[in-house]
């Protein structure tokens, strides 16, 4: 398929955010609230302590409805501002191809379908992520693109790798609940197969990990940013096994994913000419209408699914429905939105 611009963006310089700019303060900040909350987790399981499922999926929801929902209209806004009128159009025309052809392959074959759909979260998580990197932490460490691909697969893989080892139960159930919104029956082939599953996962996730942070060391001998990638991949694992599933995947995403990702938007501003950039009211007044747009294509897929809620009950079905619902959005937002974007994408960095 033909790139949205033929125009190629080189890979961003190393570089380090200055130590008490607004950005480098998001960036803190994302590290304190997650370890914190990794403590909590670690601390929890030490006393034997556990959080019952009706609060971490109130958690879930108002993380990521509450808290992060307006944040992904907003990048494509950012991304399509001051840009050609017919690109735009080519855009939204793409956006919503792709959009249409992930649901009617949740209504084909929604068990595959749903790997997809967690495969872009991790694609998500970790190629947005090694963009913040570029932007804030530097990257001297990942000189070659076979590095850069498998930190962002550490990183990424964390957020749906990790909990599948950690906490099967509460994923096999909630990933049962979202292909039964699409009509399918019957246990998951992940339920059936799950000790082959887990050891593969857990082996690959394992050798990845390793084989990142000890080529990113030879490569750089231990840099500043090879010690921060070291401490923000620990900081990952150690929370997305610690903390119970449902209220770290809804943490994760605005305490990590959204704050790092306004972080590099206001890193790169001064590079973004004074014109071009957005006063607090519009990019309020962008978000709440991304976020009404969005409510309306989730009205829409409420009204097309046969089973909304996937057989659960309706909290666990609004978790299971939710999640799905962001899981479509995330493929067009990635392919469209970044990959066929060359020239400069929702996670630019100049």
């Amino acid at each position: 398929m033909a790139t949205l611009s033929t125009a190629s963006s080189p890979r961003a310089p190393t570089r380090q955010a200055p130590a008490h700019s607004p950005a480098s303060m998001a960036v803190w900040g994302s590290r304190i609230t997650l370890g914190a909350l990794a403590l909590g987790g670690i601390g929890a399981a030490l006393l034997n302590m556990s959080l019952s499922m009706t609060t971490q999926m109130v958690g879930y929801l108002i993380g990521m409805v509450a808290l992060n929902l307006p944040h992904g209209g907003y990048e494509h806004f950012e991304n399509l501002r001051h840009r050609r009128v017919s690109f735009s159009l080519r855009y939204i025309v793409l956006y919503l191809g792709f959009l249409a052809a992930f649901v009617g392959f949740f209504f084909v074959a929604p068990v595959a379908a749903l790997a997809l759909a967690f495969s872009t979260a991790v694609v998500k998580g970790g190629h947005g992520g090694l963009k913040v990197m570029d932007a804030l932490c530097g990257t001297d460490h990942l000189q070659a693109s076979w590095q850069r691909a498998l930190a962002a697969f550490v990183r990424g893989g964390a957020v749906m790798l990790v909990p599948l080892l950690v906490w099967p139960g509460v994923y096999i159930g909630f990933s049962t609940y979202m292909v039964h919104i699409f009509g399918a029956t019957g246990p998951l082939p992940l339920a059936t197969h799950l000790p082959t599953v887990q050891a593969a996962v857990g082996g690959v996730y394992g050798l990845a990990v390793i084989v990142h942070l000890s080529g990113g060391f030879l490569r750089s001998g231990g840099s500043a940013a090879w010690w921060t990638d070291l401490a923000e991949t620990t900081l990952l694992i150690v929370y997305f096994t610690f903390v119970p599933m449902m209220l770290a995947v809804g943490l994760y995403f605005p305490l990590w994913y959204t704050l790092r990702q306004t972080a590099r938007t206001t890193a790169i501003a001064p590079n973004t000419p004074a014109p071009d950039r957005l006063s607090l009211p519009r990019t309020w007044a962008t978000m709440v209408i991304g976020a009404l747009a969005t409510f309306g294509l989730m009205a829409a897929l409420y009204a097309l699914v046969p089973n909304p809620l996937g057989g659960a009950s309706l909290l666990a079905g609004a978790v299971a429905f939710y999640t799905v619902f962001v899981c479509i959005l995330a493929l067009p937002h990635i392919v469209v939105g970044d990959w066929l974007d060359q020239a400069r994408g929702i996670w630019y960095v100049p």
